[in-house]
C-alpha cells in the first residue's frame, strides 16, 4: 500500500517537472535576452525559475505536504517576477508574453495544487 502512494508521488512530480519544463523553455531564451541594464532582476529571476526544478524533487522525494507547500511558494515567487518583468513600467516581458508565461504557470500550479490535496488526504 505504501509503496504505491510512493510510485503515485513520483509520478505526479514527474508530470509536473516535465509541464514546468515547458514553462523553462519558454521562458529561459527571453531572459538571456534581456536587456543588461537590468541584470539583477534577470539573474534573480533565472536563478528562482531554475531553483523551483530542485523544491518540486525535494517535495517528491520527502513526500512531505511542508516540502510541497515550499513547491507551492516557489511557483508564487515566480509569478511575482513576472509581473514585475511584464510592468508597463519595465515591459522586459510583453503582454502576450506574460499571458503565456502565466498559462504554463497555471498548468503546473493547478497539477501542484492537485498534489497537495492528496497529500493532506493522508
Amino acid at each position: 500500500m505504501m509503496k504505491d502512494a510512493v510510485e503515485r508521488t513520483s509520478q505526479r512530480a514527474l508530470a509536473i517537472v516535465e509541464r514546468y519544463e515547458g514553462a523553462i523553455n519558454y521562458l529561459y531564451p527571453m531572459l538571456l535576452n534581456m536587456s543588461h541594464k537590468h541584470r539583477v532582476l534577470r539573474d534573480e529571476a533565472l536563478r528562482t525559475l531554475l531553483a523551483q526544478l530542485g523544491l518540486f524533487h525535494d517535495a517528491a522525494k520527502s513526500g512531505q505536504a511542508s516540502r510541497i507547500y515550499l513547491a507551492d511558494a516557489g511557483l508564487a515567487t515566480i509569478r511575482g517576477f513576472l509581473r514585475l518583468l511584464a510592468d508597463p513600467s519595465r515591459k522586459l516581458l510583453s503582454r502576450r508574453q506574460y499571458e503565456v508565461a502565466s498559462v504554463h504557470l497555471a498548468e503546473v500550479g493547478a497539477m501542484l495544487g492537485a498534489w497537495i490535496k492528496s497529500a493532506q488526504k493522508r
